[in-house]
């Protein structure tokens, strides 16, 4: 959903900013445009003369018991206004204005919404008049005739403020004649009007019966989680023989288990680099999300994203769909890895249902938080003048919901949220696992082949679907159809999770072989490595110029095809280095032990971040500036409260519901000769330890 709002937003600049405005046309549209800069001082002007009567004679209708409490309230402003009243001043002073910066984009004049919503004056017994603050769509151009002119192309929305009794119709009413007295005509509503759904007061919002279920949920795992943790502080000295369930829902233990540092050691079975190569994927994930919605505020000069677009840095965020597929790349590399040394304990069988439901397990709980904490949390947590809604996509998911949880939103027109495509992309894959871990058990390096081809298939269907449609990613000639069906669809992403599946099969195969490589072997590995990351980044950089011509959909099909294979490829060679002790410096970085923490944390951090980013750019007061530098900022600022976030709801939802998992395992059969050998090895434990001396340490 937010990917595909910033798209067409971006798209409708992008038109606006190709124009090529002649300079005598600029001037003299801006001669007119000057006329309505300061609406609220002309608002002032032209009512605080008016009476009641003045305004009951322009309605367009009869008035009706609202209508009649709105002119009551709007006498007693304007009586306030003659007598320079401090609350009736504030409103006009909370007013915008067309604000300055149309050329660059600036589409928004915030004027001051908390000074207007804590307006509250008493004009009589039980009588109180409150601020109200909403959105006036003003389209400059269309009002002074321009509509062909570059003005009349430009679309803003400014501030208003007048008493909570008037509705945004009447004081589309209101505005309509203070125009027509400027501008000596009528001025249509598709020109002016105020946003009725933009429109805010104090009062908060009664909670419905799905929101006091989120904050009912939310507080008895907090207070469960709370009471197990105490027990455990106050009870448990002995922290190895702690009861499960104490285990499972105690903070203690959990943060413990999250903060745990592992160093490095030198066994086939732990592959240290995972955790960086995780850890740097998400952050780059989270990086490129922070510019999908930088693009959404209220910014100065966001026409600017034109020619930022066109810079080489850009190519980091615009091809960050990369980092989506680093995540493929090690979900089916850990899925056939761990999978296929289970199978060798069990004998080939593999528990099919219990692998599901440890999957749904795992992931379920926290989605369906994480869907009704967006919309039902969002707006009670923060506010602003463009938050009067909350979550963007609450009406989609307020309709689309389940298709979430059952992990084919992907599929859907909207996604709810939007970045969770992800996980039905991930889940159908697991889904399908089975089938590809008793093939590859029962047939070996046959079902490889055979999965080899179907990577084959599968880039040859990715490639004929841009072709046939003529589709481009390229972010100046995409399109919605193009980003479906090559970006959401499982099958195109299918290529790099069987890739990992493949590679996860080599490890396996090799566990605790040690490769013996030349130097110049291992010189040519890196060097193709990076040359294929750097490619699948910086290829289409030429082409990115808006100046450049198109280039041809072969030509695109061919880049789009062959780095989905070409960018996983690059990570096995990364893991496969670190892992034979040909990393070096890669290998320190990715296999630090730093990076363990937040890697086990990742799932909750990109569940939570685009929450934190769409709070932290709609709660705004005022306008922003659009650059790199700014979006660095803003990054670091999401990044550390989502971590916060996270952390919180890896507590409370995730590590419980995770550790429940523990109670449903099988619990393996224990022979009777085994038991009584056991029986035997914990009599002599307890001789040995009844021999040691009271005052004797265990090092002694």
């Amino acid at each position: 959903m937010t990917n595909r709002v910033a798209f067409i937003f971006v798209c409708g600049l992008i038109l606006f900013a190709a124009a090529e405005p002649k300079d005598t046309d600029v001037l003299q549209d801006f001669q007119h445009i000057n006329q309505l800069r300061s609406v609220g001082l002309l608002f002032a002007d032209h009512f605080q003369d008016n009476t009641t009567r003045d305004l009951e004679l322009q309605l367009p209708r009869v008035p009706s018991q609202e209508d009649l409490l709105c002119l009551s309230d709007w006498t007693q402003f304007m009586m306030a206004l003659k007598a320079g009243q401090y609350w009736a001043l504030k409103m006009i002073d909370a007013w915008g204005s067309i604000p300055s910066g149309i050329l660059t984009g600036n589409a928004y004049d915030l004027g001051n919404f908390d000074e207007c919503l804590n307006i509250k004056k008493e004009v009589s017994l039980g009588r109180t008049i409150r601020g109200k603050y909403c959105f006036l769509s003003v389209s400059p151009g269309k009002m002074l005739g321009l509509g062909n002119s570059i003005i009349g192309r430009v679309s803003v929305r400014t501030a208003t403020c007048f008493p909570a009794s008037c509705s945004a119709a009447h004081m589309t009413t209101f505005v309509g004649q203070l125009m027509k007295q400027v501008l000596n005509s009528s001025i249509p509503t598709t020109s002016m009007s105020v946003i009725e759904s933009s429109c805010q007061t104090d009062e908060p919002e009664p909670w419905d019966g799905l929101t006091i279920f989120t904050v009912v949920i939310l507080s008895l795992m907090g207070s469960t989680v709370a009471i197990f943790t105490l027990y455990d502080y106050f009870f448990c000295e002995d922290q190895d023989k702690l009861p499960a369930i104490v285990k499972v829902f105690s903070a203690r233990v959990n943060s413990r288990a999250l903060f745990r540092v592992v160093e490095n050691k030198n066994n086939p079975n732990v592959i240290d680099c995972l955790h960086g190569i995780r850890c740097l994927s998400l952050i780059w994930v989270v990086y490129c999300h922070q510019y999908t919605m930088q693009t959404m505020g209220a910014n100065l000069n966001i026409l600017h994203f034109k020619s930022w677009s066109e810079s080489s840095y850009a190519s980091f965020v615009v091809h960050g769909f990369f980092s989506v597929d680093s995540f493929f790349f090690l979900g089916g590399m850990l899925v056939s890895l761990i999978a296929l040394r289970s199978m060798d304990k069990t004998k080939g069988k593999l528990n099919v249902p219990l692998m599901y439901l440890h999957r749904l397990i795992r992931i379920l709980p926290l989605l369906a938080i994480a869907i009704l904490f967006y919309i039902r949390m969002m707006r009670i947590v923060s506010g602003g003048p463009m938050f009067k809604d909350g979550y963007m996509a609450t009406s989609t998911c307020e309709s689309t919901w389940y298709w979430t949880l059952l992990f084919v939103n992907n599929y859907m027109k909207e996604a709810c949220p939007g970045h969770t495509w992800y996980l039905s992309v991930d889940m159908q894959l697991f889904v399908l696992s089975p089938i590809l871990l008793i093939a590859l058990y029962k047939w070996g390096k046959k079902a490889a082949a055979g999965i080899f081809v179907l990577i084959v298939l599968l880039s040859g269907c990715l490639f004929a679907t841009m072709m046939v449609n003529n589709y481009s990613m390229l972010i100046k000639s995409t399109s919605n159809a193009a980003t479906r069906k090559l970006y959401l669809a499982t099958h195109t992403h299918a290529a790099p999770w069987l890739i990992g599946f493949l590679f996860g099969y080599f490890l396996y195969l090799n566990s605790g072989k040690k490769f013996r490589l030349s130097r110049v072997f291992v010189w040519a590995g890196w060097i193709l490595c990076l040359a294929m990351i750097f490619t699948s980044i910086f290829a289409l950089y030429p082409d990115a110029k808006w100046s450049a011509p198109r280039l041809s959909t072969l030509a695109e099909s061919f880049y789009y095809t062959l780095t989905r294979v070409g960018w996983p490829l690059a990570l096995c060679w990364v893991v496969f280095a670190c892992m034979q002790g040909y990393g070096g410096l890669a290998n320190s970085f990715l296999s630090s032990p730093l990076w363990q923490p937040l890697s086990r944390l990742s799932y909750s951090v990109y569940m939570w971040h685009m929450f934190i980013q769409e709070i932290n750019v709609r709660s705004v007061r005022t306008n922003s500036y659009f650059s790199d530098y700014r979006v660095m900022l803003a990054f670091w600022s999401s990044f550390g409260l989502t971590l916060v976030l996270s952390y919180f709801m890896h507590l409370i939802i995730e590590a419980p519901f995770s550790g429940l998992d523990v109670f449903l395992r099988p619990k393996p059969k224990v022979s009777a000769a085994i038991r009584e050998e056991s029986d035997v090895v914990k009599a002599q434990q307890n001789e040995i330890e009844e021999s040691v001396p009271p005052n004797k340490t265990p090092a002694d």
